[in-house]
Order: structure tokens, then C-alpha cells, then sequence
């Protein structure tokens, strides 16, 4: 039995009433990758917890995989489309400059009453999409919000690069948040940071202002990811440690209340040792990055489909949301389910 935590900011609360996800049906395994770059298996498991990632083909854009991913989610919902108040897509891979994945996305479900925006937090851009419509719900001024986290990093990736290549994968998740009177059940609360001083652990520099199309790269290379493993590794524990325990502090948790704590899927050892640091049994960390790799947006909500699809997370559970990107950024919401 999950501890009951009033919300005392908000007469509303803003409850998961959906959720989907989903991946493109083409793979790429370490033994493929083994064939492309100097790795092995063996060598990437060990050091990432990865097995498989899913690939987009030149048709599967982010626009695509995320209005998929939407559909699952309204469906589970039992909401059409057309009583959306809010679209946020969470995304680093666009579909283009201008304008929005959002828009693209609202145009292929035939939202046509809801606003729409994408949200450039990287790996933190579903969990600040969270926040971002909780805020909105709780408001009473809106009803019906979808927030997806959609990406094809692999679109981005450096293939000859074997420190960065073998991390990638595509994919994307959503879920509906709506709002309710519910005393218990919704987001409870939800924490975001950031340390710009620190933007050269993670980035892809082209093509923005300071590297326009026009202007011909020094390095060709810029125009793939760049990834500092040490510092990316160091931070994401630290931060992701930090965000957990205000949020258990904020709402008076303890460990035996929590039913799962749901990570960005960045990097198997990153999250099993800020486990270890919060002291979290294995049971109550989700770990799905062995069949994806890490799809940074779309990755805590395509692991909470899987959870609540295995039966791993129940109505009434109380869990954990948490991720750490680019930017750099974190953040994380509880809720109960």
C-alpha cells in the first residue's frame, strides 16, 4: 500500500491518463556494429548495458515516430484528438528548422484546437515537458495536454566513432496528462535545473548561428554529437542522485514508498550506481536500455509504457521520473499513477 501525499498548491491535479510509445521496426545489434567499427559485444555491454537499438529509414522522421507514439497514448486515454489543449514535443532532432515538430504533429492527428511547441532540453526535454503542462493542468485554465519526447539521434551520430556511435537509438513516447479533482492520484511534485558553464560535455554545434549552413565547417566532424564520457558520467550521477532526493524530501517519501524510479536510459552504470547512491533496490529502478540504447527524450516515457505494460508499475503506484541531458539539464517529477 503506497503512501497518499497531498498537494496542497492546487485544487486540480494533473494525472497520466495516457501513455505510448514507439521504435522503428529496424535494429541494430552490437554484432552489427562490431562489423562497422572496432567493438565487439562484449566490449559495449560491459560498458554501457546495451544489446539493440532501433533505427529510422529515410522516411521515419521525428515527426513520425512522435505522432505514432501519440496516437497509443490518446488511445489508452480514451481521448481524441480534437480535445487536446497542449502538444510539447521534447526533441534535439527536429524536423526541421522551422516550424515545430509539434506543429507536424498536431497537423498529422487533426488537433486543431491545441497549441503546440517543441522543448530543446535534450535528454530532459520529456520531464520539463512534464513540469511545463502540470503547471498549465493545475492552473484550471486547460484540460488535456500531450506531451511526447520523439528523436532519431541516429540521424546525428558519428558512424565511425565508436565511443559515441554504439550509444544511439530512435524512438519516441508519450503520455496525456489531464486534469482532474483526484486528491490522490497525479503529479505531486516536479524539479528542473540546469548548468549552461558546463554545455561542451554534450552538444552537436551545427547547424545554429555560431555555425550557420553557409559557413563551411573547420571541422566536419561538428556536425555530429560530441560527448565528454568522463564528465557526462560524473554530473549525470550526481544530478540524477540530487533530483530524487528533493523530490522525496519535498513530498515526505521514503524508499518504501516509491514503486519505481523511472531514469533517462543515458547508460546502464550511470543509473546503477545513482541507484546504489540512493540506496533503491534493483526491483525499483527500471532498466530497459539493453533493447533501445539511449533515445534521450524518448526515453522515460517508451520505459514507462514498458513498465506499466509489464505490470512493473500499478494504478496507485507512486514513481519517480528523472533524466539528465545536454545543456546541461535535469530534472524530475513524482506522481501517482
Amino acid at each position: 500500500m503506497t503512501k497518499a501525499v497531498k498537494d496542497q498548491t492546487s485544487t486540480y491535479r494533473a494525472i497520466i491518463a495516457g501513455y505510448g510509445s514507439f521504435v522503428p521496426a529496424k535494429r541494430l545489434t552490437n554484432d552489427d556494429l562490431s562489423k562497422m567499427v572496432d567493438t565487439s559485444d562484449e566490449w559495449i555491454t560491459t560498458r554501457t548495458g546495451i544489446k539493440v537499438r532501433h533505427i529510422t529509414n529515410d522516411n521515419e522522421t521525428t515527426a513520425f515516430l512522435a505522432a505514432e507514439a501519440a496516437k497509443r497514448a490518446l488511445k489508452t486515454a480514451n481521448l481524441s484528438p480534437s480535445e487536446l489543449d497542449i502538444i510539447i514535443v521534447g526533441t534535439i532532432t527536429p524536423e526541421m528548422v522551422f516550424p515545430s515538430t509539434a506543429s507536424f504533429v498536431q497537423r498529422q492527428l487533426k488537433a486543431q484546437k491545441a497549441w503546440v511547441f517543441d522543448l530543446a532540453a535534450a535528454c530532459s526535454g520529456f520531464i520539463y515537458g512534464v513540469a511545463i503542462s502540470q503547471q498549465f493542468l493545475q492552473s484550471g485554465r486547460y484540460k488535456n495536454a500531450l506531451v511526447i519526447g520523439a528523436e532519431t539521434l541516429t540521424k546525428i551520430t558519428n558512424w565511425k566513432d565508436r565511443t559515441s556511435c554504439i550509444l544511439f537509438g530512435d524512438g519516441a513516447g508519450a503520455v496525456v496528462l489531464q486534469r482532474a479533482d483526484d486528491g490522490r492520484r497525479g503529479v505531486i511534485y516536479s524539479m528542473m535545473g540546469a548548468d549552461g558553464q558546463r554545455w561542451e560535455a554534450l552538444n552537436c554545434q551545427a547547424y545554429g548561428s555560431r555555425y550557420p549552413a553557409g559557413k563551411k565547417l573547420n571541422d566536419p566532424d561538428k556536425i555530429y554529437m560530441e560527448i565528454k564520457g568522463r564528465e557526462v558520467y560524473q554530473q549525470a550521477v550526481r544530478r540524477i542522485v540530487e533530483s530524487v532526493t528533493e523530490c522525496m524530501e519535498k513530498c515526505g517519501l521514503t524508499n518504501d514508498d516509491i514503486a519505481m524510479v523511472i531514469s533517462h536510459q543515458m547508460n546502464a552504470r550511470i543509473i546503477e550506481s545513482a541507484a546504489k547512491r540512493l540506496k533503491l533496490p534493483d526491483e525499483k529502478v527500471f532498466l530497459n536500455i539493453s533493447e533501445y540504447g539511449n533515445t534521450s527524450a524518448a526515453s522515460v516515457p517508451i520505459a514507462f509504457d514498458d513498465c506499466v505494460r509489464s505490470g512493473r508499475v500499478k494504478r496507485g503506484d507512486i514513481v519517480i521520473f528523472v533524466a539528465f541531458g545536454a545543456g546541461l539539464t535535469w530534472g524530475a517529477s513524482v506522481f501517482e499513477f
